[in-house]
């Protein structure tokens, strides 16, 4: 069982929860990513949606309360969830989306206090004991947070009002859906006492069936239990730590936000593969995607590792320690490509992979070494150009050509057929020119960009990227051609 499937316990009072000295919140937005693509699809609000890939093999990310009725949790199986759920509606995730929205949830929570400590892209905690003078009571200021989320973003959150982070995160799981619970300081035993032994942080399933043996059920009966006892049962730290817990001990501080220590990004492929060309494409993909992300944090990082799961579940991993810190995509790959070459895997049927780049630092202050021979603009360079272009006309207008053609043949969901159709349907109308007209119109653009003292031309040495007569940006062999695609407005 998880803490959002048992019952907010009693209070012993009735009067309205006393707050004082409660400055700790732990705020967590409502099946965030089915609320979040439910936004702008608001016919299938009170469905059962299913929010994750259309395989069979991809994994649920996300639904809604209505199909979380019928047993469909994150993480499960999607072959699972739809067993569980036959009526329910998949809808494949928007992760732009949800980081622009999860973007503005922590803009007001900024506008709260500036100790904000993020735990993933839809919960985080608050130090709000700064903000009192000026905003009010906690309780004053959790609704506030519940209020301006739901008003500006159409989603609703759950917060949890203690003193601790511990009883904070507890309360808001309790609270769910689009709740609030405040928890006394006079009141924490009372609140932790009632609840079963697996609401605790760090009591999974086999810690609980440990417990249970004991004849532990409760927290009340951890917490009255010889902390010598638990450490027997469940190792010293664990021992140790659950006992602290059943009597409301927490030391942690909410902590500003730090920088992510690695960025990385892995794929489960449809079947399994064992083609080495196939893997190849998707380390490509992979750290192409990564390095993009890298770059988009201002970072850059010095240790390229990569994770292979088997058909049978066995995960391995492997990483190179770079001389420099890097951010161009093609170091990535061809570090990540040599790794996995270096496996020596004979056919080996394989599940997944990933790629991450760890060791991160700031870019602006990231010691890299300069060769004698290294050109004036490089591969950094054309990883910017990529980045630009991008930005204005979407991820994956370019990219290198190995993708393009993976892209092209394999089976496309309906956004990205409707973004086919768009664009052939601009090759159509660009195509209705005649020679001459064609002709006129590029006389007419040199004679503009003449004019304006546009046209600057980049010739980089040779090896490094280039204009291809096709219209294509050449970053090294056929390969790695990268094409830009144009859509119409």
């Amino acid at each position: 069982m998880t803490r959002r499937q048992y019952a907010p316990p009693r209070r012993t009072g009735a009067d309205e929860p006393d707050d004082t000295g409660c400055t700790v919140l732990h705020v967590d937005m409502d099946a965030f990513y089915a609320s979040a693509s439910l936004i702008d699809r608001p016919e299938l609000r009170g469905k059962p949606v299913i929010i994750g890939g259309g395989g069979n093999r991809s994994v649920v990310l996300s639904a809604t309360y209505e199909a979380r009725r019928f047993g469909v949790t994150s993480a499960m199986p999607m072959g699972k969830a739809r067993r569980l759920c036959p009526q329910g509606i998949v809808v494949e995730p928007d992760f732009t989306r949800y980081s622009q929205i999860s973007e503005a949830i922590m803009a007001t929570f900024h506008a709260v206090t500036d100790v904000v400590e993020p735990l993933s892209l839809d919960e985080a905690f608050l130090d709000i004991a700064g903000a009192q003078r000026r905003l009010g009571r906690p309780t004053r200021i959790a609704q506030w947070v519940r209020d301006t989320v739901a008003d500006e973003q159409g989603i609703t959150c759950s917060v949890g009002v203690a003193s601790t982070k511990f009883v904070a995160k507890l309360a808001s799981s309790l609270a769910k859906p689009d709740g609030m619970i405040v928890v006394p300081q006079a009141e924490v035993l009372g609140f932790l006492h009632q609840l079963p032994v697996g609401a605790l942080w760090g009591v999974g399933e086999r810690t609980e069936e440990a417990l249970t043996r004991l004849g532990l059920r409760t927290v009340a009966d951890i917490a009255h239990t010889p902390v010598e006892t638990l450490r027997r049962a469940l190792g010293d730290v664990a021992g140790a730590h659950l006992h602290a817990l059943a009597w409301g001990r927490d030391e942690r501080l909410v902590v500003k936000q730090v920088r992510e220590k690695s960025i990385g990004s892995d794929e489960t492929f449809a079947y399994d593969v064992d083609d080495p060309v196939v893997i190849h494409r998707e380390l490509l993909r992979l750290s192409d995607r990564t390095a993009a992300r890298v770059r988009a944090a201002g970072m850059m990082g010095r240790t390229v590792t990569i994770k292979v799961r088997f058909a049978d579940f066995t995960t391995i991993t492997r990483s190179r320690t770079l001389r420099d810190p890097t951010d161009v995509s093609r170091d990535i790959y061809a570090t990540a490509r040599s790794l996995f070459d270096a496996l020596g895997l004979q056919r080996a049927r394989i599940r997944l992979v990933g790629v991450r780049m760890e060791g991160l630092v700031e870019r602006d202050g990231a010691p890299i070494q300069a060769t004698l021979d290294e050109p004036e603009h490089g591969w950094r360079e054309a990883d910017k150009a990529v980045d630009q272009a991008g930005a204005r006309f979407g991820a994956g207008a370019v990219r290198p050509a190995a993708l393009v053609r993976d892209r092209d043949s394999a089976p496309r969901s309906a956004a990205a057929a409707a973004g086919a159709a768009r664009a052939e349907a601009s090759r159509s109308v660009r195509s209705r020119f005649t020679d001459s007209e064609r002709d006129k119109a590029a006389r007419e653009a040199s004679r503009r960009g003449e004019a304006a003292g546009a046209g600057t031309r980049l010739t980089p040495p040779r090896g490094g990227p280039r204009v291809t007569p096709e219209g294509g940006v050449a970053t090294g062999p056929d390969d790695d051609v990268q094409v830009v695609e144009e859509e119409a407005p």
